[in-house]
């Protein structure tokens, strides 16, 4: 019985130990910013497929499909054969989480702007700006504090980096 005791005694201790160790490399986000002027001529229809890569929400408006590529833009797939989708192109809109559409008007986020897209012009018909907040980094509980900015700068994404403690 003390032999168990003892090898429970020493296995916690162990296990204590070895969890207090901070791992060697931690990941966190860094901020991607992009000057105002050039957040002002960023949304652009660009003509072709492009790969999904970190895909948010989805918006239907018969036969498109509109699929957020976040803090990229808007992957417009033509939808008028379910079987045979197909992606004609993409929008780009830096900072860009949310959209809705009315009409023939996609409204979505560009960065702390909000555009108005006309879908059949293939261009930007108005622009808000500062209507929404800055978007916070991804699975990170960490805050950016705005003391660090360049002027005249919006931030537009996060970037995740390894670190060495």
């Amino acid at each position: 019985m003390k032999k168990i005791f003892l090898f429970l005694i020493l296995t916690a201790t162990a296990w204590i130990g070895i969890a207090d160790v901070p791992p060697a490399y931690y990941e966190r986000y860094t901020p991607v910013f992009m000057s105002r002027e050039t957040l002002e001529n960023s949304v652009m229809y660009i003509a072709g497929s492009r790969e999904m890569i970190r895909t948010g929400k989805i918006y239907y408006r018969r036969p498109y499909i509109f699929v957020n590529e976040r803090y990229k833009g808007v992957h417009v797939i033509n939808n008028s054969d379910p079987v045979h989708p197909v992606n004609e192109g993409f929008i780009l809109a830096p900072g860009c989480i949310d959209m809705a559409v009315k009409g023939n008007i996609l409204y979505l986020d560009n960065a702390v702007d909000l555009v108005s897209f006309d879908l059949d012009a293939h261009q930007v018909t108005k622009r808000i700006r500062n209507v929404f907040p800055e978007p916070l980094p991804p699975d990170d509980l960490s805050a950016y504090w705005n003391n660090n900015r360049p002027n005249n700068y919006i931030l537009v994404d996060w970037k995740k980096e390894t670190v060495k403690r």
